[in-house]
């Protein structure tokens, strides 16, 4: 089976590429590195030739609010519009859990305009909504850190591994649509600041981390339901602290 992995060369895609081509796919990884450009259109067509499945993980290269609405907008059009001409049987997206609770972020108005645009499209479809990847820590970290000091809210997240997400959604590629959303999160729940702690010590971070109950995320405050999922996730298998010994090197 011919499939498309849009973002294909990403952190995500690279590893749903590698699943689905070990598993005897046809497993086509696309980005404007490969010629294929979902803002531009540039290779769309092309690419979508005999395509039966399209898996979308591509992620807006910024987080300010009308720079990722226009990316997310376009893109998503555009990859509809030319899934449809191809005849896509089923389309994949990769999405936030908490999304539609986090919507004074500009970041998730427009992830919440992405599922939107998929939800109305004619081209069938599965969500998979993920909690934050280990490897976003770094990020969370960055967005808070003032001096010597990280700014963190305790709410609840339960961060999942890259690779567990790539293999939902490999396995997903090869299943009927649903269209509806699924949710996939890791083995465990940790505090927002006790996650960041974690990993500071890993890497032999002196920055101490100041619990803060009205630090914003990304723009929004948090409470426990904000990051986390509801019934009946799909369960990661790595664990946050395996991935700290195995991927983490001091500074």
């Amino acid at each position: 089976m011919k499939i498309v992995v849009i973002g294909g060369t990403g952190l995500i895609g690279s590893k749903v590429v590698t699943n689905l081509r070990i598993m005897g796919h046809e497993a086509i990884a696309a980005s404007p590195g490969t010629g294929v450009n979902t803002i531009t259109g540039a290779g769309l067509a092309e690419v979508l030739v005999g395509t039966n499945v399209v898996v979308d993980v591509a992620n807006s290269p910024s987080f300010e609010d009308a720079a990722a609405l226009e990316f997310f907008q376009t893109a998503g059009r555009n990859l509809l519009a030319a899934e449809q001409v191809a005849a896509v049987r089923h389309h994949i997206a990769l999405s936030v859990v908490g999304t539609e609770r986090l919507q004074a972020s500009g970041y998730f108005r427009a992830k919440m305009a992405q599922e939107e645009l998929i939800m109305a499209s004619t081209v069938p479809y599965t969500i998979l909504r993920s909690t934050q990847f280990f490897p976003f820590v770094s990020g969370i970290v960055k967005s808070g850190a003032v001096d010597d000091a990280v700014h963190l809210s305790p709410a609840l997240v339960q961060p999942v591994s890259a690779d567990d997400v790539a293999e939902v959604l490999a396995s997903i590629a090869l299943a009927a649509p649903i269209n509806g959303m699924v949710e996939i999160a890791g083995p465990e729940a940790f505090r927002l600041d006790q996650f960041a702690q974690k990993y500071l010590a890993a890497k032999q971070d002196g920055r101490r981390i100041e619990t803060d109950k009205l630090a914003l995320y990304f723009g929004t405050e948090l409470d426990d339901r904000s990051l986390t999922p509801g019934p009946n996730p799909l369960v990661g298998k790595v664990t946050f602290d395996s991935w700290l010994r195995e991927s983490i090197s001091p500074d």
